[in-house]
């Protein structure tokens, strides 16, 4: 029984056809209209699989998965069953779906078992002896997600904190993220550790090495922009490797930005019932303070730019993260400046969204003392002049 699997990113490719592949039926894969016609001439398969939001860029439309139902359905007249597996919950595009031929409808975020019932249910199940021949996988609990996201984690002499086993647990299950560890010349055995993190996870998992130590801006600025320039991500953004904020306030600003107008959408530390934010009571006063410089410099009201928790868009990427940040810890705040000075005061603001978190826990051995944050006002000057 072969399947035809038609996706332009590869994260949901490569779940897919495992998946299946692992579940006893053959797999082809296409990225375009054009491999994905091709393929099915050639294969003749027992089931297509298409995310109806294909890039489009061949024939400048949208909703370009519909073209294959409708050459599969209509052009070809072949009752070969499609299914239809996206994030798009538009009504019209799923009933034009139904009125081409499809025979099923899938709308993301879903489990890789609820596929495999659904397979079953069109074509049944392969062979008995091609399916007992194939490793078992656990399916439960994981989760093709709407939008393809790439984070970055810096990381600096991070060996004790990558030795846990949540980074590798989250790409189990959310299939829609890379993690991209950036090495940024740490000392101890930090880069030792991460290439035992990717091992059979090298999909989910990279790392990118600097080699030198150039400090926490320019290890982001250097993983966002390799990040931005693979196709396959939808969104890019960065994360603390101490998970200070967690995997699930960041799932929370994914799903923020992807069902929204926002370009850039980051996690904030304000203290609020049902809320478990913990800061050490110094450096929480001293936070306010410098917080409020920070909004008369950018002329925003923004109660948190240091939260190091931050997902945008790859124009805002490729846009703010060419040049090099000037400061050392600042570089978000450098962000909003570049952004303002790109687009303007009144459109940087209706294209950011601050959304509070349900969690932030100060993380013990962080590398930034009290003596630092004083420095940190006179960087905020530098931002001011470099920047107006």
């Amino acid at each position: 029984m072969k399947i035809l699997i038609i996706d332009d990113q590869q994260l949901v490719l490569l779940s897919l056809e495992k998946s299946l592949h692992d579940l006893g039926y053959e797999v082809v894969t296409a990225t375009s209209i054009t491999e994905a016609i091709e393929k099915f001439d050639l294969y003749t398969p027992s089931l297509v699989i298409v995310d109806i939001n294909l890039s489009g860029e061949e024939l400048n439309i949208e909703n370009s998965g519909l073209e294959v139902v409708k050459y599969i359905k209509h052009d070809k007249k072949a009752t070969t069953p499609i299914m239809v597996l996206s994030g798009n919950t538009d009504e019209e595009v799923i009933i034009k779906g139904f009125d081409l031929g499809i025979d099923d409808y899938m709308k993301k975020p879903l489990s890789l078992s609820e596929i495999g019932l659904r397979v079953k249910r069109l074509i049944g199940s392969p062979e008995k002896e091609d399916a007992e021949k194939s490793p078992q996988i656990d399916r439960k609990e994981r989760y093709i997600q709407n939008k393809c996201v790439g984070v970055v984690i810096p990381c600096y002499n991070e060996e004790k904190r990558l030795l846990g086993e949540d980074f590798r647990k989250f790409v189990h299950k959310n299939l829609g993220y890379h993690l991209c560890f950036v090495n940024d010349g740490s000392k101890d055995r930090t880069l030792e550790v991460l290439q035992d993190l990717i091992k059979g996870k090298e999909d989910y998992i990279s790392i990118y090495d600097c080699e030198k130590n150039g400090g926490k801006a320019e290890a982001v600025r250097l993983g966002m922009l390799h990040l931005a320039k693979q196709s396959q991500f939808d969104y890019v953004g960065f994360l603390d490797a101490d998970l200070s904020t967690n995997f699930e306030d960041f799932n929370d600003l994914t799903d923020a930005i992807s069902n929204s107008k926002y370009k850039l959408v980051f996690g904030s530390r304000i203290s609020r019932m049902g809320a478990d934010i913990t800061k050490e009571s110094a450096r929480a006063i001293i936070s306010k303070t410098i917080n409020f410089i920070i909004r008369k410099t950018l002329s925003m009201e923004i109660n948190d730019t240091q939260c190091g928790a931050k997902i945008m868009t790859k124009e805002i990427v490729q846009k703010t993260f060419q040049e090099k940040f000037i400061t050392k810890w600042l570089f978000d705040v450098e962000i909003f400046m570049r952004m303002k000075k790109i687009y303007g005061l009144n459109e940087t603001k209706g294209m950011i969204l601050e959304k509070p978190l349900n969690r932030w826990i100060h993380a013990d051995g962080s590398k930034l003392s009290m003596k630092d944050s004083v420095k940190i006002v006179g960087q905020l000057g530098q931002i001011a002049v470099h920047y107006r």
